[in-house]
């Protein structure tokens, strides 16, 4: 490791990087703007810069700029000399020159990067007088809102939209003096990770349009670590709020999992806990059949009445396994199921035998480090949006070997890409039809369900078998590779394609054990609750003839079927959002969402991460494990139940450590939820009382629902937001990291439960036919905005979800006697035919989307042909209404 001296301190350097991540790793605070420790160095901004010394004799040296500058053995520099800091300055107040003078009312206010970058650099009077460059605002559709006057030209969200995220509708414009960063007409960015702009940029250009039309100063947010309930990736989250409502989602960087980023439906879909669908109190159905509300105590004293009688729990994969437990523990193991169809346990059977296995199951961040990655029908983009971010850094990695061996850093971000071109490492996919990833896939095949099985069985066979064939190809594709990687997940329901993946990886593995395998569960905590219990069967339960039907925060009615809950007597509901059946319930209570309820999940690979409360909830809305505690006498705590989670099931007993209980302190102080220039908090409820209430107090976790107490110590599993002094907004994540882009300095947020230590010895592929009296799959595609029932609550994203489609090939729809925009009707679903020589040869395609529920077990000779039927313009994409053109 090379020694360097910065203003004559001693400081050793990681052999590759560059200065300015020296120097932030080692607590010297130098301005930046164009630099991202994601996205590596341009040069653009100039305001890193620094003097570099030819040697220990040079008195004068030169500007540099950090950001560019490797470090060498013996090298001299000074970040605190004179010229250096002129120099910032100057760099300063020549951006001032067109910024607006909008601090007071701007909404990045009080967590810029420019202000701290201003502040840091000791610049205060602005000398120019003229007249400032102006531009005109875009509309960029119900998430993203536009201020282009607030620009720096840093250049930063083309690099992370471009070149970083893959999208091409967002650019860089240029006319003599003026840069104009925006698409080339109005309209909805289109890519699912167009939120990260928020974050990215280093001024207000890019908001949050679900914080502005209910705007907080940042100051005054309520802040807690989450856990994003989306998918099953388990990123890491910052959830604020005001006012006992949900104002945003914020990136929590964690160096395995998320990173810096998000998707667009994490960092959005948590607006469902403000939906006016949330069950606000306790209900019973009266004699009439109509609701009645009544208190908490009432109906629980008329559900412990039912405990007599024969009664069963139905869990759910998107509440907490404190929850799960607490419904297992009050109904008995035998009577109890998690919730999932016999089809999704299934599936998930095979990932938790995975990873429980030797097989190689990197974390999300780990993907990005593989040479060769085969796709095995999984939509990764549309059902575990934030693993095709790191997808696309992995196609990358021939581009890094390649300036390695021409001794370009990798931190050199242009000279990369400069070099590498049009080049990519190998990316297979296989899939029924178009992948949001096909732009940087090297092959693709389309292939139905089945023949996606087909295919990969026949791989297997070409690693010994030298024959010509696509499945040699793929085959001598992943052998050649360091570290090959097979994707796949649930998302086409078939557990076939999983046994396939799990068993190509298995015989890579034989002969490279660098092999990884990496597979997307369904929901938040589809792995977590078949770990609890993946035996138990809902249809069998049921047949049983129960007298009570607990269901635990699922919509049973809408997943299996409501004709199971015909014969129930007493059907009782705990969840947070009216549902079907919720709707048809005896007794409905009012469960606490994320936000409002502490509680544990388990991510695809096996991690167990615990969720904070951000805000207490209303009066009558209650945590899920608090009613079933009530209900069975226990009246346990979070820890409690984690406790008991621990002892048993002796595979999560890293349930109770994966973070600190309710008694962990700094030095005897709690963590405070808000920042510590909370202001306004007296005047909350001053229509109410000018007089301030006590704050709720929280018995679950170490957090404060305060602005007193410890933050800047806190661990990382309970830091409710990062802030560092001089360091307002999110830039100040590297002050608690060991180094620029590494862990946490406090551990690992969560805990991986999987030794892997079992060898798989393969699964037996179970057969499939298709239907005779078929001509062809139909085949349910999710829909990053549509397929999830929680977020599709999100007022925003609700406007992004498509319209009923069905598409299919030229030939298939010849065979079906369609024509492109014709109307195809099954009962009341009404769908648009879309003819797409894109998707697979017998296959009709159509979206896993309120309303499309019946299609799953449809069959095409249902499907009815639509008379004089009139087809939107797109039904892939919404009707957005865009008559504001501006911001």
């Amino acid at each position: 490791m090379p020694t360097i001296f910065v203003d004559d301190r001693a400081i050793e350097a990681k052999t590759g990087d560059n200065l300015l991540e020296v120097l932030l790793s080692n607590g010297i605070d130098v301005p930046y703007f164009c630099w991202h420790p994601a996205m590596g160095s341009v040069g653009a901004c100039r305001q890193c810069a620094v003097v570099g010394y030819a040697n220990p004799d040079d008195t004068r040296g030169r500007i540099i700029m950090s950001c560019m500058t490797p470090v060498t053995e013996g090298a001299r520099f000074s970040v605190q000399s004179d010229n250096a800091s002129s120099f910032r300055n100057s760099v300063v107040e020549n951006l001032m020159l067109n910024h607006p003078h909008d601090c007071p009312v701007c909404e990045e206010g009080g967590e810029c990067h420019l202000q701290d970058m201003t502040v840091m650099v000791g610049h205060s009077d602005r000398r120019y007088k003229g007249l400032k460059t102006t531009f005109r605002n875009q509309y960029l559709g119900p998430l993203i809102g536009h201020e282009m006057n607030r620009c720096i030209t840093c250049y930063r969200c083309v690099r992370y939209y471009q070149d970083y995220a893959g999208g091409n509708d967002l650019a860089a414009f240029g006319s003599r003096d003026r840069v104009f960063f925006g698409r080339a007409e109005p309209g909805l960015l289109d890519n699912e990770f167009s939120g990260n702009l928020v974050e990215v940029c280093p001024t207000g250009v890019f908001t949050d349009k679900t914080l502005s039309k209910h705007y907080t100063r940042k100051w005054d947010l309520q802040s807690s670590p989450t856990v994003c309930q989306a998918c099953s990736l388990g990123c890491n989250t910052y959830t604020s709020e005001r006012y006992g409502e949900v104002r945003r989602v914020h990136n929590r960087y964690h160096n395995e999992v998320n990173g810096y980023f998000l998707c667009d439906r994490g960092r959005f879909g948590a607006q469902h806990v403000n939906s006016p669908r949330r069950i606000p109190r306790a209900g019973m159905r009266n004699a009439d059949g109509l609701y009645e509300p009544v208190s908490i105590p009432d109906a629980l004293d008329k559900v412990k009445a039912l405990l007599n009688g024969k009664v069963i729990g139905i869990g759910s994969p998107r509440a907490s396994l404190e929850s799960n437990e607490a419904l297992r523990q009050l109904v008995g193991p035998d009577q109890y199921c998690n919730g999932m169809t016999s089809t999704e346990r299934e599936m998930h059977g095979v990932i938790l035998e995975v990873l429980a296995s030797n097989l190689n199951v990197p974390s999300m961040m780990e993907v990005e480090t593989f040479d060769a990655i085969l796709v095995v029908g999984e939509d990764v983009t549309n059902h575990a949006p934030r693993l095709a971010l790191s997808i696309r850094q992995a196609v990358r990695n021939i581009g890094q070997q390649l300036a390695a061996d021409t001794g370009i850093s990798q931190w050199h971000d242009a000279a990369v890409r400069e070099l590498e071109q049009d080049e990519k490492s190998p990316l297979v996919i296989l899939s029924p039809m178009t992948d949001r990833l096909d732009d940087i896939a090297s092959d693709t095949h389309r292939l139905a369900p089945n023949d996606i099985v087909s295919m990969v069985k026949q791989i297997i066979e070409a690693i010994d078998d030298n024959k010509p064939s696509h499945a040699r190809d793929i085959a001598s594709t992943l052998l050649a590779a360091k570290r090959p990687l097979i994707v796949s997940g649930t998302s086409l329901r078939s557990a076939n394609i999983l046994k396939a993946s799990a068993n190509l990886a298995a015989a890579l593995a034989s002969k490279n054990p660098g092999t990884g395998i990496f597979l997307c569960a369904s929901e938040v905590n589809s792995i977590g609750v078949a770990m609890i219990d993946n035996t138990g069967n809902a249809e069998d339960l049921l047949g049983n003839k129960p007298e009570t039907v607990i269901v635990l925060e699922n919509d049973i009615d809408t997943r299996l079927g409501g004709s199971l809950l015909d014969e129930v007597q007493n059907l009782v509901v705990i969840d947070a959002m009216d549902n079907p059946t919720a709707s048809r319930s005896s007794i409905v209570l009012p469960a606490a969402s994320f936000a409002e309820a502490e509680g544990t999940f388990v991510n695809n690979e096996g991690r167990a991460q615990r969720s904070m409360a951000t805000f207490a909830p209303a009066e009558h809305i209650t945590p899920g494990y608090q009613l079933l505690s009530a209900l069975g006498g226990d009246q346990l705590s979070a820890s409690g139940w984690q406790q008991k989670l621990a002892a048993e099931h002796a595979l999560l007993a890293g349930v109770a450590t994966c973070a600190p209980d309710e008694q962990f302190r700094i030095e005897g102080s709690r963590i405070a939820r808000m920042t510590h220039r909370a202001s306004g908090r007296t005047a909350m409820l001053a229509n109410v009382s000018v007089h301030e209430p006590q704050q709720p107090l929280d018995t679950e976790s170490p957090l404060a629902f305060t602005m007193e107490g410890n933050q800047a110590r806190a661990p990382a599993s309970l830091r409710p937001y990062t802030w560092s002094p001089g360091w307002n907004s999110n830039q100040s994540i590297h002050k608690f990291q060991d180094e620029v882009g590494g862990p946490d300095k406090s551990g690992a947020t969560g805990i991986r439960l999987f030794t892997g230590s079992t060898e798989l010895t393969g699964f037996e592929l179970s057969e499939f036919e298709l239907s005779e009296e078929a001509d062809a799959d139909l085949i349910g595609q999710v829909h990053i905005f549509g397929s999830d029932e929680l977020s599709n609550e999100a007022a925003e994203l609700s406007t992004l979800i498509p319209q009923p489609y069905a598409r299919m090939s030229s030939a298939t729809a010849a065979s079906l006697k369609v024509s492109h925009q014709d109307g195809l009707a099954f009962g009341d679903i009404i769908m648009t035919v879309l003819v797409d020589d894109e998707v697979a040869e017998r296959c009709v395609v159509y979206p896993i989307t309120p309303g499309t529920e019946a299609l799953e077990s449809a069959r095409l000779s249902g499907l009815q042909k639509v008379a004089g039927y009139t087809a939107p313009a797109d039904p892939l994409r919404p009707s957005l209404i865009t008559t504001d053109r501006t911001s």
